[in-house]
């Protein structure tokens, strides 16, 4: 038995699932408007990271009197820090500058009394030679090697030949006069040893006006052309002697 096809009936029927596929279909789109505006939550996240302050970076020490070290610069530095900065290079200035007169003075000093050929020093050793070699001496005091000299007397025979004191003088005619003794010891005995040097006006070295030697129980003995002074005494006119 044939059966009579009636298209109003099947659209009737199909109404239903058509409007079941509409509802899934926009069921299935609303997503998609959601993924639309997933850029709200990033730019959340942005401001939210931006609110809060960047790490600051290490802070500096005060710079002072004590503890700069000059790695800041001055364009860095506060009113009180230049200060302080100011004060350090000053002193260091002021120290670098008493060193250098200090300095100065112990080679000047050096020089004069110890280097120089008219210090104290010289004269000394040049003195010290002739007595050694001196016949007179040694008969006296002993062998020449065995003639020591030394200063002033000290509590410590170590050091006492560290001592030695010296006296100049200019008379009126600009004549400079240099005095100073030491002493002597062999191993026979022992003396003291006088020395008068005399510089006069333009001349550079000294020369012996007197150098002596006198030893307990025995007469003064003079060394150099002394001696020979000593022999020839000039003889009085008018009641002095002229020479």
């Amino acid at each position: 038995m044939a059966v009579s096809y009636h298209p109003t009936e099947a659209i009737a029927l199909l109404k239903p699932v058509f409007r079941h596929l509409r509802v899934r279909t926009t069921q299935f789109h609303t997503p998609r408007a959601s993924f639309t505006t997933s850029h709200t939550p990033r730019a959340t996240h942005r401001t939210s990271t931006s609110s809060h302050p960047s790490n600051p970076g290490p802070t500096r020490r005060s710079v002072t009197v004590i503890n700069d070290t000059g790695s800041v610069q001055w364009g860095q530095l506060s009113p009180g820090e230049k200060a302080a900065r100011t004060t350090q290079q000053s002193l260091n200035f002021i120290v670098v500058a008493v060193g250098v007169v200090l300095t100065g003075t112990i080679s000047y000093l050096l020089f004069t009394d110890v280097f120089s050929p008219t210090s104290k020093t010289a004269y000394f050793n040049r003195s010290h030679t002739l007595i050694r070699s001196s016949p007179a001496i040694q008969s006296l005091l002993g062998p020449s090697d065995s003639i020591r000299a030394y200063g002033e007397s000290s509590w410590s025979r170590m050091a006492r030949n560290r001592f030695l004191s010296a006296n100049v003088e200019t008379d009126k005619w600009g004549t400079e006069h240099m005095r100073f003794r030491f002493f002597v010891e062999g191993d026979l005995g022992m003396g003291t040893a006088h020395v008068h040097l005399v510089r006069r006006p333009g001349d550079i070295e000294y020369v012996y006006e007197e150098l002596s030697v006198d030893v307990k129980g025995h007469r003064r003995i003079y060394l150099e052309s002394k001696e020979e002074k000593k022999g020839k005494v000039a003889p009085k006119i008018f009641g002095a002697r002229w020479w």
